[in-house]
């Protein structure tokens, strides 16, 4: 017997705890998705352009025939040979800068950068980890140290430092150009010395190349040459987390570490690589890995796994035969154009950034002073959630409209999103 939402939000609570996080004030109960789809138990349809675990939309027929077909013949783990892992592990570094030619496969973003972690300390005999104040890597106990909107029980580790978060519509020191760059890399060197002064020494510098819980800041190629020159004068290494940002969702470069240009020394990836089936990885080179290891006798049950790779590999198969890298690029420039436009009707838009299928969007009380509105912000998400398009929010004040569809997205979703966000604003705003 079908169970109505009350009922199900009360099982939830008793079954799974308090205060386990549902999105929007009127919580979604959905039962099915496609493409760029989603339905509730009701019927009604929302456009998703929110959800980056469906990298190449919900429920893609060839993933879904893929994951079916492997699950049929074989799934066990990696202590067995099968080519499968191997395959795709060629496939993957093949579309990686030419160092990084080896990869270790897991189940989760959040295990990928546990791994990194680990991986830095051994190649460096350090452990001092620096990232920037508005990150997000993960869950488990050693990653969960690098996020402050969450704050660990006891307080941050010792070897932990926050630099603060890269913000093109307010820069570190009022200005942009070389001279933010700078800045940034002021407070990287600061926290480098801070942790050689307290004896950790710096093992890696940990960054979402792309920034996108930081907001989605505009940041030119090279932004983080100096700041990454002295975290390896400081003989630490660079991690790249390519969660988000990763398989081709920024449009103009397949990987965020290009579109900036930076050349890490391990990336690392998860979610949208399997299309939502737990698969993730981290790939470095053969330096790297075989430090690490001898360090640390590591194992994963399930990473690796042939059903897992099947996901992976077909994943690469649609981004390729769909062409949805450039669809991305293409569908991000009709978004980003309307969203300016909207900017010139209502002075609450403060910026509109990003790249591809990774917008953002701030809104603001105030132009001039660029005071964020967060209270706007909330009832702008709620409100076009009624509208039937599923947005979120992110930011050092969470302020920032955050755009990240799946890549199926096209030009005539675009049109839909910004017909809705005029009518919500034009409310609201």
């Amino acid at each position: 017997m079908k169970q109505d939402l009350q009922t199900l939000l009360k099982r939830r609570a008793r079954l799974l705890g308090p205060n386990v996080r549902l999105f929007y004030d009127d919580p979604l109960h959905l039962v099915r998705g496609e493409g760029t789809w989603v339905f509730d138990a009701e019927g009604n349809k929302y456009l998703d352009c929110y959800n980056n675990v469906p990298h190449v939309g919900h429920c893609h027929p060839h993933v879904v025939e893929a994951i079916c077909k492997q699950a049929a013949i074989l799934n066990t783990h990696t202590r067995y040979v099968h080519e499968g892992i191997l395959d795709y592990v060629e496939r993957l570094t093949a579309k990686l800068h030419a160092t990084l030619t080896t990869a270790i496969m897991v189940c989760t973003g959040s295990e990928a950068n546990d791994i990194a972690l680990r991986m830095a300390q051994a190649v460096t005999g350090r452990i001092g980890i620096i990232a920037t104040n508005q990150t997000y890597h993960g869950n488990t106990s050693a990653v969960s140290q690098l996020s402050t909107t969450s704050p660990p029980l006891g307080g941050f580790a010792s070897n932990v430092r926050h630099v603060p978060a890269p913000d093109s519509y307010r820069p570190l020191g009022g200005e942009s150009g070389a001279a933010f760059a700078k800045a940034f890399a002021s407070e990287v060197e600061l926290a480098c010395t801070s942790l050689v002064e307290s004896g950790a020494g710096v093992s890696a510098l940990i960054i979402c190349p792309f920034f996108v819980n930081e907001g989605f800041p505009e940041l030119p190629h090279g932004f983080l040459d100096d700041a990454t020159s002295i975290v390896r004068k400081f003989g630490g290494i660079i991690i790249a987390d390519e969660v988000q940002s990763g398989f081709g969702r920024i449009g103009s470069h397949f990987w965020g570490y290009e579109r900036i240009g930076l050349v890490p020394d391990i990336v690392t990836m998860g979610k949208p690589m399997g299309n939502g089936y737990p698969v993730a990885a981290v790939a470095t080179s053969l330096e790297v890995m075989t430090t690490f290891r001898k360090a640390f006798k590591y194992f994963n049950t399930f990473g690796g796994n042939p059903v897992s790779c099947a996901a992976a590999s077909a994943v690469l198969d649609v981004i390729t035969i769909e062409n949805l890298q450039q669809r991305a690029f293409r569908t991000g420039e009709v978004l980003k154009i309307g969203l300016r436009k909207l900017a010139d009707t209502y002075e609450t838009i403060g910026d509109v950034r990003g790249s591809g299928l990774a917008l953002g969007v701030e809104l603001v009380k105030n132009r001039t002073a660029k005071t964020p509105d967060c209270h706007l912000t909330d009832r702008v998400v709620n409100a076009m959630r009624q509208r039937g398009v599923l947005i979120g929010s992110n930011g050092h004040d969470n302020n920032v409209l955050k755009l990240r569809p799946p890549l199926q997205f096209g030009e005539a979703e675009a049109e839909i999103v910004l017909s809705i966000l005029d009518d919500v604003l034009a409310k609201l705003a």
